[in-house]
């Protein structure tokens, strides 16, 4: 591992990018930096100018580059036991300590290290360098991005996403899409629940058919589809609701979400809940007219079908010398970029292992391989 790449990623890791906050700190140092070696940057901003993205291109305006794509938020640290500061690197044992160093600081800090040998090479064709935000809390922030680049950029041949693998290439990863379901009852004494609707009761019906949606995917799976776990998962993660023991509960609200495998069309599960919806709502509507039950997408995310035969697969496995092809459960912006019809998959530094934990490291062995990883690519488009 070089000393600037360290010192890169300990600047990236000393930026408390955790999603509820600005990342604006962060996206402004790279813009200056980018600046100071005299490569410009565009900056896409949030709604609320709150966040941004970045992106910047080195070498020749042509067609034919590659895209190096990383996230720039991490989860937080709320609770968990950390032994040091997570936002101070600490090196020990070989392995370097901080939020965001596997998931997924290190990769964008390699390539921001590399950049004199990057515009010392003469490229003929470029490196795009991407940088989005929100990205833990569904993706959010990549399609405007994505967008942008799609209308003023030569089109790449390969979007690299730098999610930890292992420096493994990683050719799917499933989907993911969040929502919330809030029902609305009508409240009485529940001595007389035949007057009243209670939202927690409604609303568990509703769970048990989710429940049920998941246990069918799981008895219906195929062990050889590459997956862990090998089927599309259906999960509520919280749920919230009610007064009183002896109130039937006006209110009860439930996030969920589908992490359909690519192929399988997660509105089917949606569209199947929203008939059970219909069938509850019209027999609570005849106690009181002001039932209610609404469900919103909050996040929503394609997963990334694989294409060992693409571009961007063929050109990891040449630079990093395997011919894995590896699938994952988690959802990253990999999909999207896929379905702006690019070429795209996952190849990274650091293991998911470690990823979201306290004490979150990465092996200084993984810093070393993406650096020649990102060497060997430079030396390709400069040929």
């Amino acid at each position: 591992m070089h000393e600037n790449s360290k010192a890169m990623i300990a600047r990236l890791v000393g930026f408390d990018t955790v999603s509820r906050r600005s990342n604006m700190a962060l996206i402004d140092w790279v813009r200056d930096h980018l600046a100071g070696h005299g490569v410009e940057s565009r900056v896409v901003p949030s709604a609320d100018g709150s966040k941004a993205n970045l992106f910047a291109t080195i070498g020749p305006a042509e067609e034919g580059g590659v895209v190096l794509s990383a996230h720039t938020d991490v989860v937080p640290v709320d609770g968990q036991p950390w032994d040091t500061d997570p936002f101070t690197l600490n090196e020990r044992d070989g392995r370097l300590y901080g939020r965001g160093t596997a998931d997924m600081k290190s990769f964008p800090a390699v390539a921001l290290a590399l950049l004199p040998e990057m515009l010392a090479a003469k490229l003929k064709r470029p490196l795009h360098l991407a940088l989005s935000y929100d990205e833990e809390v569904g993706c959010l922030g990549a399609p405007a991005m994505i967008e942008r680049m799609a209308a003023e950029l030569p089109r790449p041949s390969a979007v690299i996403v730098g999610e930890p693998t292992s420096m493994g290439v990683v050719l799917a990863h499933k989907g993911c899409y969040v929502l919330r379901t809030t029902v609305t009852g009508h409240e009485v004494h529940s001595s007389q629940i035949d007057r009243g609707v209670s939202a927690v009761m409604v609303a568990a019906r509703l769970v048990s058919l989710i429940a049920d949606m998941a246990e069918e995917n799981i008895a219906a799976s195929d062990p050889t589809c590459g997956f862990d776990p090998p089927f599309t998962t259906l999960h509520v993660g919280t749920i919230e609701g009610g007064t009183a023991p002896n109130i039937t509960a006006r209110h009860c609200s439930f996030l969920w979400d589908i992490r359909p495998l690519p192929g399988d069309d997660w509105t089917r599960y949606r569209d199947r809940f929203a008939a059970e919806c219909d069938r509850l709502l019209a027999r609570i509507r005849r106690i009181s007219p002001d039932c209610d039950i609404r469900t919103e997408q909050l996040a929503g995310v394609p997963g990334l079908a694989p294409e060992p035969a693409g571009t961007a697969a063929q050109l990891c496995h040449a630079l990093t010398g395997r011919n894995d092809t590896g699938m994952v459960s988690f959802a990253a912006e990999a999909g999207q970029f896929q379905a702006a019809g690019l070429s795209t998959v996952l190849c990274g530094p650091g293991s998911i292992d470690q990823a979201h934990q306290p004490n979150e490291y990465i092996d200084v062995a993984q810093v070393t391989a993406c650096e020649r990883f990102i060497k060997d690519l430079v030396g390709r488009l400069a040929a």
